[in-house]
């Protein structure tokens, strides 16, 4: 074939002209509705004069045919012209908007005038991603700015912590890293649906509701061969600890190598590896934050949380944080005005038509409460996750007291203006206490009987909890003020209670208990101190490094009793990244990673891991022996960038006592310019 025919697909000048020239530059890689070419040569250049005939087939067994027409039609579907240029062939082939996502083979067939097969040439292939450049595309976006954050950034922060203490984790999106789109091929390939019906699931791989929807379930194993196993609590001895992850990047190609779950993801590394499968795809796609996240699971849009103090019980829960992911897309299956960013969230929290996937839901209906049967999918749960009411029972079973204001609280994510948070949460939700707020929340179910008023007793407190920041490693003070606000004296016992709590509000043991008897004057404030030891937390502590502190207030006399509670973020050492010289695209950079002990207590099974984007894949180091109280350690890495622009190195940081320390570099790679002349030489 090669000396009767020969085809060039370009593919580096095709690929920088469809922007996928970061994903591979040997391979033809083109986005929909958007023209490429060819060039055909032939030994004999009289025989390009006739006829060619173009046919693309689809799946592993080529379950699909497409005739490539010689004319545009009603423009959708394919369809190809033809130049002669010198003793070549131009064929540029056009798809339509609505071209089916994946990888094409190619067969061309020559033709005589009189219609006999002369020639034809299989196996040429190339693939074809959303286009959101394109304004015919449904996942067309028209911002420059978003589509370079949205599509084409490979670096990332996913916000965490909680409402009033927000911290922010960098990760590695690397979307266009070596193979990472055959990895994101190989999920379509293995989904339920597509074993099930191979023809029926390729033909709907134009749409990207349903590709979406097949990545939010693929992304989790529940139900299927899927990418990540969740686990929320410890052990992780069989697997990884999830905050040790910093990049989509080695958890897919875990994946792709091993075909079974990689074990162990959380919400943020569920959302990020969704994020990266669906901007490699071509769909915009961003990670969104939601602090204090309802799960309300009997779809009564309020969170029944009953606590006795000692213990909670509760099938509702509610999450300091929640992560799922924000593509836009039209939605043409939906009526008017739903359109732009749908909630996607490929954590398995609940069954939606029978598999654990979720959306995508429009951003706007959950902001006008409209989750009728219309509007899918599983509008009326996300809902919940940022308008629910939370209702604590306390103790008594009459003593009850409804929260609006926290659930969906600053909705975050990270703006397209550098490394800064963004809020969005106005567009989930009208401003919290407003009357719009009521009204869309009785529009979308009914409303949570207010809450009993409590009697005018004489004696009246207000419990506050306040605490410094708190370290990981030392001990430290948390402050109980006790106000009474009544005209009475009130004589008090306080119960206060520490307990480590993972960010889903999961107990792993109480560090504390300490029971006081005081006396509180009337409208006076009483101030108690309770002591946390590191010897006492640091065996229970999750590796969320979050305590709970709970304080209950019986007053004598009265039957009612009062409670507060406030979550402590343990803060944690970041790493010392230096690199000392100019880096280079393909020429060797060292980067020297320095961390210090900051325990009272030795460090083993210290290991380091870097990656980066461009830079290099995941490295680890391990550190030889013990890493004594005090002790710093560095480590040096060398690499050579493969691509320039500006590029995050990642490293973190994990041994026996101490996990998820984190810290990155960030770099600009230059290209070396070079000159002939013997004046400019050497001169970048």
């Amino acid at each position: 074939f090669a000396s009767y025919l020969n085809f060039n697909c370009k593919s580096y000048e095709n690929n920088s002209a469809h922007r996928t020239a970061d994903i591979d530059r040997r391979r033809l890689i083109v986005r929909r509705c958007q023209p490429f070419y060819i060039t055909v040569q032939c030994s004999d250049s009289q025989l390009l004069q006739n006829k060619l005939e173009l046919m693309l087939h689809l799946g592993r067994r080529e379950e699909v045919e497409v005739k490539v027409h010689t004319d545009r039609g009603d423009g959708g579907r394919w369809w190809f012209d033809r130049e002669r240029v010198q003793d070549e062939l131009l064929l540029t082939l056009r798809s339509p908007s609505d071209a089916i996502i994946g990888r094409y083979y190619l067969t061309v067939t020559m033709l005589s005038p009189e219609g006999q097969i002369i020639k034809e040439v299989k196996g040429n292939s190339f693939h074809v991603l959303f286009n959101p450049w394109c304004k015919d595309d449904v996942v067309y976006l028209d911002d420059d700015a978003q589509l370079q954050e949205y599509v084409m950034n490979e670096n990332g922060i996913i916000f965490y912590g909680s409402w009033d203490y927000i911290s922010r984790r960098y990760w590695n999106y690397g979307q266009f890293e070596d193979y990472v789109m055959d990895i994101c091929l190989q999920i379509l390939d293995n989904s339920t649906k597509a074993r099930e019906n191979p023809k029926r699931d390729i033909e709907r791989r134009s749409d990207p509701i349903y590709i979406s929807r097949i990545i939010t379930a693929m992304v989790n194993v529940n139900d299927d061969n899927g990418v990540l196993e969740g686990r929320w609590s410890s052990p992780y001895y069989d697997g990884v600890i999830p905050v040790y992850w910093s990049g989509s990047v080695p958890i897919l190609r875990k994946w792709s190598r091993e075909r079974t779950g990689v074990k162990y993801g959380q919400c943020w590394v569920f959302a990020a590896v969704a994020c990266t499968v669906l901007r490699c795809l071509g769909i915009p796609t961003r990670v969104i934050t939601n602090f204090c996240s309802a799960h309300d699971v009997d779809g009564n849009l309020a969170v029944d949380v009953y606590e006795n103090f000692d213990s909670t019980s509760k099938e509702d829960s509610t999450w300091n944080f929640h992560c799922w992911v924000e593509s836009w897309m039209k939605r043409n299956d939906l009526p008017r005005g739903n359109d732009g960013w749908q909630i996607l969230d490929p954590t398995p929290q609940e069954r939606s038509d029978g598999l654990y996937c979720c959306g995508p839901c429009p951003v706007v209906a959950i902001k006008e409460g409209n989750l009728g049967s219309d509007v899918k999918y599983d509008a009326r749960f996300i809902f919940a996750e940022v308008n629910a009411d939370l209702v604590y029972w306390l103790v008594l079973p009459d003593n009850r007291n409804m929260d609006t204001r926290y659930v969906g609280s600053k909705i975050s994510t990270k703006s397209i203006h550098g490394d800064r948070r963004e809020d969005v949460t106005l567009s989930y939700k009208y401003p919290e206490g407003s009357e719009k707020e009521r009204v869309v929340y009785e529009r979308a179910g009914r409303r949570v009987t207010q809450p009993t008023e409590l009697s005018d007793d004489p004696v009246r407190l207000k419990l506050i909890i306040k605490h410094a920041k708190c370290v990981f490693g030392t001990d430290f003070d948390v402050i109980i003020e006790v106000k009474n606000e009544g005209g009475d004296e009130a004589q008090v016992k306080l119960t206060m209670r520490a307990m480590a709590v993972t960010y889903n509000s999961l107990h792993r043991g109480e560090c504390h208990k300490q029971i006081s008897n005081v006396t509180v004057p009337a409208n006076q404030v009483h101030k108690q101190v309770l002591r946390l030891y590191y010897k006492d937390y640091a065996r229970c502590v999750s590796e969320h490094y979050l305590i709970r502190v709970k304080v209950l207030a019986d007053v004598q006399g009265q039957n009612v009793p009062y409670m507060a509670v406030s979550n402590i973020h343990l803060s944690k050492p970041e790493l010392s990244i230096r690199v000392n010289q100019k880096p280079y695209i393909w020429e060797q950079v060292t980067a020297s990673i320095s961390f210090t002990n900051p325990l009272p207590v030795p460090l083993r099974d210290g290991v380091f891991t870097a990656e980066g984007a461009g830079l290099l894949s995941d490295t680890r180091l391990r550190v030889d022996g013990v890493i004594t109280p005090g002790e710093k350690v560095t480590v040096k890495i060398t690499f050579s960038p493969r691509k320039t622009g500006v590029k995050k190195l990642l490293v973190d940081f994990d041994s026996d006592r101490l996990r998820d320390v984190k810290g990155v570099a960030v770099m600009v790679v230059y290209k070396r310019r070079r000159s002939n002349s013997p004046m400019f030489s050497g001169i970048d």
